[in-house]
């Protein structure tokens, strides 16, 4: 079913095709991401304090998200120029170099990623899309123009996602630092009264229901 224009992808949908201008030339997504795990995220302006303290943040992680395979786009519908002096800017004044690319939208664009809320002004409000190496969308987060994001959240989702899809497995709340089974890793529940009775023999857990191991090496 073709979705309405301004209304966000969902997950498991395909990231939708877009032809975009960036500034390390032109690009189009998903397809130059195929085979590879990406993460795009909007932000409302360049120029802007909370924005230029979230582009310091992504980039002093890019070694962490290298270390993953996965790959960094920013996004907002300021132009090419404005992205090129604002990497300018904070490369002399805050002596961090910008190495991913960041894509000048227009509102065609921002709203085939729902990145357009009239509520909240004329700008692309903050948005974190990941994809993964089939272009599919697997986990968004929206925050509003006043907050900025944490990127070791980001950082841990993608690892997540990386380790479920590897290990068929789940993570539990704040992991790898969860209240209850710290860095251990959630087993899913079993789908047939056989199994839910084996389980507790083969895993530990609280019940059939939720047992947990430790990461495989």
């Amino acid at each position: 079913m073709e979705r309405e224009s301004g209304s966000m992808p969902l997950l498991g949908d395909k990231f939708p095709t877009l032809n975009v201008q960036t500034t390390h030339g032109p690009m189009t997504l998903p397809d130059d991401m195929k085979g590879s795990w990406f993460v795009l995220f909007s932000h409302p302006a360049d120029f802007t304090p909370v924005c230029t303290t979230e582009f310091v943040a992504f980039q002093k992680r890019v070694d962490q998200f290298d270390k993953l395979g996965v790959k960094l786009i920013g996004l907002s519908v300021d132009q090419i120029f404005s992205h090129i002096k604002w990497i300018e800017w904070i490369k002399e004044h805050l002596d961090v170099e910008i190495t991913f690319p960041i894509v000048a939208a227009n509102d065609t664009i921002a709203n085939a990623l729902g990145l357009l809320h009239p509520g909240k002004g004329t700008n692309t409000v903050r948005a974190v899309y990941v994809g993964d190496p089939k272009g599919n969308i697997r986990l968004v987060l929206y925050y509003p123009q006043e907050i900025g994001r944490d990127m070791d959240e980001v950082v841990r989702a993608v690892t997540a996602l990386k380790l479920s899809d590897e290990q068929k497995i789940a993570v539990p709340a704040g992991w790898p630092k969860n209240e209850l089974i710290g860095d251990r890793v959630i087993i899913p529940p079993p789908n047939n009264e056989k199994d839910a009775k084996k389980r507790l023999e083969t895993y530990e857990g609280y019940d059939w229901w939720f047992c947990h191991k430790a990461l495989d090496a």
